[in-house]
């Protein structure tokens, strides 16, 4: 993690822009005590006296109360401050951590980049502990996820690409510094997202405002996975400015640096593949991707992430023979062995409280897969034991794996009309 600033100068930021964070947040409060402004701004006590400083000899806040320590100050905004402080709130209303430099974010995106991730075949082991994996997928998933390169999964649905990318999160070793915000030609554009990176506390919660040794504007966290699907549009994969706040979200594949990006069900977006797929020519080559601002001004990202792609439909019908060279690492996930199988039914029958029944079993996979000419897919054993639990639940019996219970759950899981399965 970065230090603590202690001055302007070292947090890289304009003063006028801290002057608008300081003027916002105390003009929302009425008053604020210095302690409660760095918490939420984010700087140091050392930043915020050298700014309110400037700010009480323009005259644009006052001090209300001294307390007999130096941080226990209480500050107020004056009639010319409340002023300013409302055209501030006119241009952006973003109130909030400070943000980081565009610089100090991409040196920090370089020095944990997905690159330096390595991954071993005793990771894979332990990563996929509680997962059946096909030994020559596992070992391609392992080469590839150590390439640095785009791994492309295809293969049926329902035979666990997704569940599979999901997974590869576990391959991702070691904390990540993720900023609050960024801050590019003065436009605010906030990256964290709580709902896609897990921040991890690396301070007690009682140290000082004052004695902190790290800059509160980033946050250290699990690398992020971001996972898209058929909602994926090209709009997305620019930067959202809103209006209302005047302020900008960072796209997904932004906020998933130096973690997992999937593009879950390619082909299924309102976007044609082959318009997505262009999109990504420049990034994966060059390890960036060009962005612009409302204002005409265009700039570039990072973009370090390891990029997953998965999809049902074959990969030549989705981009040119070019761009398929770029996808180093194009892994079928197919149907699974007989063995497999059995270890699936096993796992999810645990999972669910029904013991496993080699009879059940065979019956499934003899008769039920056999007769009905159906592949044996990662996704049929918990859906089908859901059933089987579900009947037993409304039948106030325990769940069993009978060839019975399993012919009723084929028939509504399916929906194949059998005269002999009870009502």
């Amino acid at each position: 993690m970065p230090g603590s600033p202690k001055t302007v100068r070292e947090t890289g930021l304009d003063r006028l822009l801290i002057i608008e964070l300081i003027g916002k947040t105390i003009f929302l409060f009425g008053k604020i005590h210095l302690p409660i402004l760095a918490a939420r701004l984010k700087l140091s006590i050392n930043v915020l006296n050298e700014v309110l400083g400037f700010m009480v000899a323009e005259h644009m806040a006052e001090i209300v109360r001294r307390g007999a320590s130096d941080i226990d100050v209480e500050y107020q905004l004056t009639d010319a401050g409340k002023q300013r402080a409302g055209e501030f709130m006119s241009r952006c209303r973003y109130i909030g951590p400070a943000p980081v430099t565009l610089s100090a974010y991409r040196e920090m995106i370089e020095r944990q980049s997905v690159r330096s991730n390595r991954v071993t075949q005793q990771d894979l082991a332990a990563a996929f502990a509680d997962f059946t994996l096909n030994p020559g997928v596992r070992d391609q998933v392992g080469a590839a996820m150590n390439s640095g390169r785009p791994l492309f999964l295809y293969g049926p649905a329902g035979s666990g690409k997704t569940y599979l990318a999901e997974k590869l999160g576990r391959l991702m070793h070691g904390l990540v510094a993720v900023p609050h915000a960024i801050v590019v030609e003065n436009e605010i554009i906030q990256v964290f997202d709580p709902l896609i990176h897990q921040a991890v506390p690396i301070e007690p919660a009682s140290e000082s405002l004052d004695r902190r040794t790290s800059d509160g504007r980033w946050l250290m966290c699990q690398r992020p996975i971001v996972l898209t699907g058929g909602e994926l549009t090209l709009p997305m994969l620019e930067l959202r400015y809103d209006y209302g706040t005047g302020f900008y979200q960072a796209p997904p594949h932004f906020k998933a640096n130096s973690g997992i990006f999937i593009v879950d069900d390619l082909g299924r977006q309102q976007v044609a593949p082959k318009d997505l797929m262009n999109r990504w020519i420049v990034p994966l080559d060059r390890a960036c991707d060009h962005l612009t601002l409302h204002t005409g001004y265009k700039f570039t990202v990072p973009f370090d992430v390891s990029v997953v792609f998965s999809t049902n439909l074959r990969p030549e019908s989705l981009a040119d023979e070019s761009f398929m060279r770029r996808l180093g690492y194009k892994i079928h996930v197919g149907p699974m062995s007989e063995g497999e199988y059995r270890d699936v039914l096993r796992e999810h029958g645990r999972a669910l409280g029904v013991d496993y029944d080699e009879s059940g079993f065979r019956y499934l996979v003899d008769e039920l897969h056999a007769k009905g000419e159906r592949p044996l897919l990662a996704c049929y054993p918990r859906d089908l034991l859901g059933q089987v639990v579900d009947y037993a639940r409304y039948r106030g019996e325990p769940p069993a794996m009978t060839a019975q219970a399993l012919k009723q759950a084929w028939s509504t899981y399916f929906a194949k009309h059998d005269e002999t399965v009870d009502s």
